[in-house]
């Protein structure tokens, strides 16, 4: 057991190292970017590539999520080189004829998704579907065999090339939404084309037939459950943009980016998780290492978003532009959004296991259906009307809130779909013992200390290291698991020695 979660935790921190490097580039440039780009500017190019991300799935037709279980499924080396090909061959044919259609009716796409006719600003993204989906399949090539190295250098190039470009075009060239677009999604079409080259014995535009009915036969159901978790992720960022106002729309698209730090470490899980779920053969080996790794996510990521809840207005006056502010109200509830997100991950790997994927549905189809609710609800439409925290309603606030309430639906379903195939005994009482002391400490450090000025940032850092102190008085890590948490952390340096070989001599 402690091989498999050494294994999962150096994975997931080399693909994290990749995230960790983009996403504090990005947030440390959201000063820069923000002074270049108003408010309204950048809740359209939010809004377009949420659209991006969620064609990207229509337009894979599950054959990303279908390579990632037919691969280790058979153990074949030309047979999986065989799969690999046609899932390539695949989502390039896919993405550029549905790339070319886009283009050819950008005016009224553009007019859907805006609100305003604006068919440069749709090319931009259209060329961000073709490069983000055909990156997301070359990266999953690289997973698979888990080439960390080969990811780290790809992901860092990818980096550099992205801020270079961004900061030429937003800042020198003032192409505002358009230059973030082109900036974005110009360096990743230029990292899969690089890649392509890289995978040269893997690469091919013909489509095997045979493997691909077989591997839409497994992945297509997993389409519209994908599509429907995507659409209730962006259903906040749409409803914000064209129902309450174009500013506060880019205050959450801000909240956003800056909840990333929870982020970073959900993508390196959502990364790491399959390739070791998958290729465990033992099921009462892998419903151990499930309850096990419930657990220690929670713990790994409730400390951050008791940080992010305790310190979240001085990291946006850090980082943003004043008339951004607003956007600390939101940060919170999508940092913890995001940790519901991870769990949820964890499950569908259960349906993916065992072969009944067309039961993350219900699921999805109930988050969506909270989200919408509750956004109703808590952000009553007020179109061009007044900025969160001035009018009826939550606003941003309430749209992060109705995220959680969204995921923590889908989990009780999935939970309640998912047992009856595949039963795994978590440990509820340590879990209940985690949200009491996180939420206890985020809760209390809000209410009982300022919130503003200095006294009230270093007593709110201090307040947090109340969690180790708790979680120590009241036993939480046995003494087996101190052991093996020591031993994680040291098989976890092996990526920064990684990072390390990288750098130039």
């Amino acid at each position: 057991m402690l091989d498999y979660l050494k294994r999962l935790v150096r994975t997931g921190a080399a693909y994290q190292a990749a995230d960790i490097l983009a996403k504090a580039i990005a947030v440390f440039t959201l000063p820069l970017y923000t002074a270049h780009v108003t408010s309204s500017e950048y809740g359209a190019y939010s809004s377009l590539l949420t659209a991006v991300i969620l064609a990207s799935i229509l337009v894979r037709f599950g054959v990303g999520e279908a390579f990632l279980r037919f691969y280790y499924h058979d153990e074949d080396h030309e047979r999986r080189r065989r799969i690999a090909r046609t899932t390539i061959a695949t989502v390039a044919w896919t993405t550029t004829l549905a790339s070319a259609l886009l283009v050819a009716f950008a005016g009224p796409v553009s007019q859907a998704l805006l609100g305003r006719h604006d068919p440069v600003l749709l090319d931009c993204a259209v060329l961000g579907l073709w490069a983000f989906t055909n990156l997301e399949i070359a990266y999953a090539q690289l997973r698979v065999d888990e080439r960390a190295r080969a990811y780290l250098v790809a992901s860092i190039a990818n980096v550099a090339l992205t801020v270079t470009i961004t900061v030429s075009l937003v800042v020198v060239g003032g192409l505002g939404a358009k230059g973030l677009l082109l900036g974005n999604f110009g360096a990743s079409g230029l990292v899969v084309l690089g890649l392509w080259v890289t995978l040269r014995s893997r690469f091919s535009l013909r489509v095997r037939w045979s493997d691909l009915r077989a591997m839409l036969s497994f992945g297509a159901p997993t389409v519209p459950a994908d599509a429907i978790v995507y659409c209730l992720q962006v259903a906040d960022r749409f409803y914000l943009l064209r129902f309450y106002s174009e500013s506060a729309a880019g205050q959450y698209a801000i909240a956003l980016q800056l909840a990333t730090v929870v982020f970073v470490a959900v993508r390196g899980f959502q990364y790491a998780w399959p390739p070791v779920a998958y290729s465990i053969k033992s099921d009462a080996a892998v419903a151990r290492l499930y309850s096990l790794v419930a657990t220690w996510f929670v713990l790994a990521t409730g400390v951050v978003v008791a940080g992010v809840a305790l310190l979240g207005r001085w990291l946006v006056r850090l980082l943003a532009a004043a008339e951004y502010f607003g956007a600390h109200s939101a940060l919170p509830w999508l940092a913890l959004a995001w940790t519901l997100y991870g769990l949820y991950q964890m499950a569908i790997v259960i349906t993916g296991r065992a072969g009944v994927t067309r039961r993350n549905i219900p699921a999805a189809a109930a988050g969506l259906a909270v989200n919408v609710l509750l956004l109703l609800w808590l952000v009553p439409s007020a179109a061009k009307g007044p900025l969160p925290g001035g009018g009826a309603g939550l606003g941003i606030a309430g749209a992060g809130i109705a995220l959680c309430g969204a995921y923590v639906a889908m989990l009780l379903v999935i939970h309640t779909i998912t047992r009856r195939v595949f039963r795994i005994s978590f440990e509820w009482a340590r879990l209940a013992r985690l949200a009491a002391i996180l939420g206890g400490v985020a809760v209390s450090g809000n209410l009982l200390l300022p919130a503003s000025g200095a006294a009230g940032l270093i007593t709110r850092a201090l307040w947090l290291c109340l969690i180790p102190v708790l979680l120590l008085g009241t036993r939480f890590l046995a003494p087996r698991e101190m052991l093996q948490l020591r031993a994680i952390l040291t098989s976890a340096r092996q990526w920064r020695r990684l990072v390390g070989q990288l750098r130039p001599r």
